[in-house]
Parts: C-alpha cells; structure tokens; sequence
C-alpha cells in the first residue's frame, strides 16, 4: 500500500510540474461551425527568451494522449535528446467517432472526417502558429482511427508536416492502395526532412497484426534519404501498454538528428568520411538542427571529439585549420576552434601563428575548467607565458 501511493504521488507531482503551463484554449471552428477545445503546452523558459522559437507537436485525443507525449517531451528536453517543444492536444472524446470514424466499406475520409482533417490543416496549425513562436518542425500524433487521418497529410501536394506518429494505426484492408495514392517519391523533391512512424502489435488481432505488417512491408521498400519511415513492432500483450511504449520510441527517430552524435550514427555516417566531409556532416547537422527546431546549440563538445580522430588522423591533419574555422563559426565562444587551428600550425612550425592561437584559446576558457591547464601547457610548450 505504502508503494503504491509513493508511486501515485510521484505521478501526480511529476504532472503537476507542467500542468500549470497548459493553457486551456477553445477557438471558433468555422469549418467545423462549432467550438473546439485545445490544450496548449509551452516548455519552460518560453516566456524568458522572446526570440527562441519551438517546433510544435499537435496531439490528438489530447484526453489520455497529451499527458503521455508531454511528459516524453519534457524527459527527452531535460536530456538533450529532443528540442523542447509546444505541444497542443486537440480534445475528442465526445467528437472522436464523427472526427475519425471513416468508410470502413471504401476505407475513404467521411464529410466530416475531411471537414475535421481541414480543421487541423487550416485552423488549429493556423492559430498557434500566428499567436506563439514555432519552428518549422511540425509533428502529428495520434492513435487508433486519429492515425488514419494523420496519415492523410502525406497525401498534401506541397508536404508541411515534418512527423507523422501513427500509434496502434486502425487502418481499412485498402490501405495500401491509399498509400501508394499519396505519393510518396514527392517529398524527395522537397528540401526538409520527414519522419512516418508506424508501429504493429503482439497484443493487436491477427488481422490488425497482418495488415498493419503488410503496409510496413510496402514501406520497407521506399528509399529516400530526407524521408526516414519507422517501421515498429511492439511485443506486449496490452494495447495501451503499446500506446505507451511507442511516444518514447518514436520521439528517439524523429529527433535523432537533434542529439549528440551516437555510436550508431558515428558507424553508418561518420567514420568513413574524408577529413572534408566529417567537417561538413558536423557543420551541416547543427545548422540543420537551428533551421528545423529553432535551437541554436553551438556545437556540443562530444560531437567536436567525435570528428576529432578523423581531422588529426587522415591525410596528415591537413585539415585542423578547416576543423577549427568551422567550430569559429557555428560556436564561437568555445576555446576548440581556436585550439584547432594552433595545432595546425604548431604541426606545420610556425610557432608564433600557433602561440597566438593557443592564447586566444586559453583567454576563452573559465579558469575553474579542469581542462584549463591542460591548455595553458601548449603555451608553456611553446615559449609563451
């Protein structure tokens, strides 16, 4: 008993730590000619920082789904695998079935799925966007019949959603043919990038199992580099288990780029690249990260070591200067650049250039670093002081 409510009140205080930065919004709907509500959540720090912009997630049956995803935001925030975000819920339980219940005979949209579907398109992205600050990064969650319609957007000419989460997807025995209507080789052509997450179930019926696996199966096909299609497959026996289970690891795909650089993306991207192109898969990844999620990280010090070993090690760390007018440009306040670009000249001897550099570097760094001394021996080294 006494484990079970330190439980509950860690999960009552864990809610209540975002719960007061949701605003509670309802919006004329002319396109649905009703009231709507909407959950809005603003990251902490939103209010201090007037310039920093956020991408913005938009959850469906917001009345046991925006909990879950906020929560997996913040946890995701808090440990710099995700950029924070502003999370609207679009509250359903009383419109769920008009809102999503399509065709099952055709597997087609109804009247008022489209007229909820133009809704969101039109009205719900359209206000948050013209009253808080969001980055160009849009994702979409859902589960059930809601992931249907989510998965409608990919059929838009002009593609704006960057994440399509489809959680325990009901889908029509049609859906294949659907998807190939959308058009998928189209967001190759776009210069973004896009996320589809789809996952299967043990707990779901052998038919919604088989289904499902026969749609992953098409998708598995598709090969587009800025289009990243998740194919999941969950093993539980509880579909809300599944539900769960699938917000954190969808949200590890969708904002891979955004963390710092893993071994698994080391291996695949990185370790074979020329000196040259590691400098440019580092630089091109933050700029990347600025444009899509409105953060401006500088560079994190594990991604610089990361690139490190291949600058110093091929062709004869030709490329240190390169390596450090890079870190100059995108994080300027960190001694690294610098340092790089006095190594490369301590390398080719020319001392003094290499001196000025490494004093230019030991001036960036705060005394208390442990690593200040360290640097200050370079100039030691080299006859400075």
């Amino acid at each position: 008993m006494i484990k079970k409510s330190v439980t509950l009140i860690f999960i009552l205080f864990y809610f209540c730590g975002f719960s007061q930065k949701v605003i509670d919004k309802d919006i004329e709907s002319e396109i649905l000619e009703t009231t709507r509500n909407l959950k809005i959540y603003l990251p902490k720090g939103y209010e201090k920082d007037s310039l920093k912009n956020y991408p913005l997630s938009i959850v469906f049956n917001s009345e046991f789904l925006f909990d879950a995803y906020v929560g997996n935001s913040v946890l995701f925030a808090a440990k710099d695998k995700a950029p924070k975000q502003i999370v609207v819920g679009i509250t359903m339980d009383k419109t769920q079935k008009k809102d999503t219940y399509f065709d099952i005979e055709s597997g087609n949209l109804t009247e008022d799925n489209i007229a909820f579907y133009e809704f969101v398109r039109d009205e719900v992205i359209f206000y948050v966007e013209s009253n808080y600050r969001t980055s160009p990064f849009i994702t979409l969650v859902g589960t059930g019949t809601s992931a249907k319609i989510i998965s409608h957007f990919l059929k838009e000419p002009k593609p704006f959603i960057n994440s399509y989460i489809c959680i325990n997807p009901t889908f029509s025995d049609y859906v294949g043919n659907q998807f190939q209507s959308f058009n998928l080789p189209k967001f190759k052509k776009e210069d973004n990038t896009f996320y589809l997450y789809i996952n299967n179930a043990t707990s779901f019926s052998l038919k919604k199992q088989a289904r499902i696996g026969e749609l992953q199966k098409g998708l598995a096909t598709i090969e587009m580099k800025n289009f990243n299609i998740i194919n999941d497959t969950i093993q539980t026996s509880s579909s809300v288990s599944a539900i769960s289970e699938a917000i954190p690891r969808a949200l590890t795909k969708v904002f891979e780029i955004y963390s710092a650089i893993s071994k698994e993306e080391f291996d695949k991207n990185v370790k074979d690249l020329s000196p040259n192109d590691a400098i440019a898969y580092l630089e091109n990844k933050y700029i990347e990260i600025q444009f899509l999620f409105g953060s401006d990280l500088g560079i994190r010090e594990r991604d610089i070591y990361a690139v490190e070993k291949i600058v110093l090690e091929k062709e004869n760390g030709d490329k240190l200067r390169e390596f450090g007018k890079m870190i100059q440009k995108i994080y300027p306040t960190s001694p690294l650049g610098d340092y790089y670009i006095g190594k490369y000249y301590e390398t080719g001897k020319k001392y003094s250039k290499a001196l000025k550099y490494y004093k230019i570097s030991y001036g960036k760094m705060d005394p208390a670093d442990p690593n200040a001394d360290a640097f200050y021996e370079n100039i030691l080294r080299l006859g400075g002081r």
